[in-house]
């Protein structure tokens, strides 16, 4: 499975962002997608994640409430809509696919994109 994540860039604090993340060469329904972010000096961290059939969603505690995770089978995509973005969420966004459902660990992930850049700044 091939990810390609896009949708990054600089918003002010308060704005918002959406993430895209394609899939190809796999059965995009077959796997659980989470979204992962890395801060410049930062370790990994879980962002979100959502089931199979998008129904099972899971957040980190830092975003909940301002974060909304999604896909759509049809098109092999997840999205990432952030919302109230802060400075402390500035980080290389990475999307990645699992066989197993709503994992918050990197290391059950097979598959990863390349990482899209968000910048919140004034």
């Amino acid at each position: 499975v091939q990810l390609q994540a896009s949708g990054g860039g600089l918003v002010q604090p308060g704005g918002s962002l959406r993430l895209s993340c394609a899939a190809s060469g796999g059965t995009f329904s077959a796997y659980s997608m989470g979204w992962f972010r890395q801060g410049s000096g930062k370790e990994q961290e879980f962002v979100a994640a959502i089931g199979w059939s998008g129904t099972t969603l899971y957040y980190a505690d830092s975003v909940k409430g301002r974060f909304a995770i999604s896909r759509d089978n049809a098109k092999n995509t997840v999205y990432l809509q952030m919302n109230s973005l802060k400075p402390e969420d500035t980080a290389v966004y990475y999307c990645a696919a699992s066989s197993m459902s709503g994992s918050r660990y990197p290391v059950e992930y097979a598959y990863w994109g390349q990482g899209t850049l968000v910048t919140v700044s004034s």
